[in-house]
């Protein structure tokens, strides 16, 4: 494998969907507020408007909370 394709693999890519959540691609070490730690390898959701029972992550209330942004 050359080091352009695991430079590629190790990539972390963020979008930022129109009236929903930033899409986060690659890997994550995140650390909450209380301290405690996860690791997420897969594409994660966080959310943007707030509205959210499982901050930071988003759980879809955007739509029922007509977020614009």
């Amino acid at each position: 494998m050359s080091s352009e394709n695991t430079t590629q693999e190790n990539e972390t890519t963020v979008e930022v969907m129109k009236n929903g959540p930033v899409l986060v691609y690659g890997k994550l070490h995140i650390t909450h507020s209380d301290g405690t730690t996860e690791t997420k390898d897969k594409t994660t959701a966080f959310c943007r408007c707030g509205a959210s029972a499982k901050k930071p992550y988003c759980d879809g209330s955007h739509r029922k909370a007509g977020f614009e942004g």
